[in-house]
């Protein structure tokens, strides 16, 4: 069974969502499998990537406001802040939701849903520079 393996370096710019699935659905394409499995891997701690509506910004809008309710910067709760503020709360969020996905490969395309969109979710208030690993495999027509 035929893998590729690429390593995206993905640009934040703070917290937000960045959408990847354009990138992901060119390396899926590139690899030329017709029928397999595509993993998705964000290699920290404090980011993490989601499936999701793409189709109105407000989603993401919400949903960034959801995480900073449910786990605020600054919490006196937490005891690690080495790096600031939103140091444990990224980590926190990172538990949360996920570091890995999968979707599966039909036709050489991946089967997402018709508003579903793969974001890298940053959690932390500075820029970064996230490696994200796509890993697809399965069996080439």
């Amino acid at each position: 069974m035929p893998h590729h393996q690429t390593i995206l370096t993905i640009a934040t710019r703070g917290q937000s969502l960045v959408e990847i699935t354009r990138e992901v659905a060119n390396i899926v394409a590139g690899a030329r499998i017709s029928i397999g499995l595509a993993t998705i891997f964000v290699r920290h701690t404090s980011c993490s990537l989601l499936i999701q509506e793409n189709a109105d910004p407000d989603v993401r809008r919400d949903l960034l406001a959801f995480f900073k309710r449910m786990v605020p910067d600054g919490d006196p709760l937490f005891a690690h802040t080495a790096e600031g503020p939103d140091d444990m709360p990224a980590h926190a969020k990172a538990a949360l939701t996920q570091t890995s996905i999968s979707v599966p490969i039909a036709n050489g395309r991946m089967v997402l849903g018709t508003w579903q969109g793969i974001y890298l979710f940053e959690h932390r208030h500075a820029p970064h520079q996230r490696q994200v690993i796509v890993h697809v495999f399965g069996d080439v027509s």
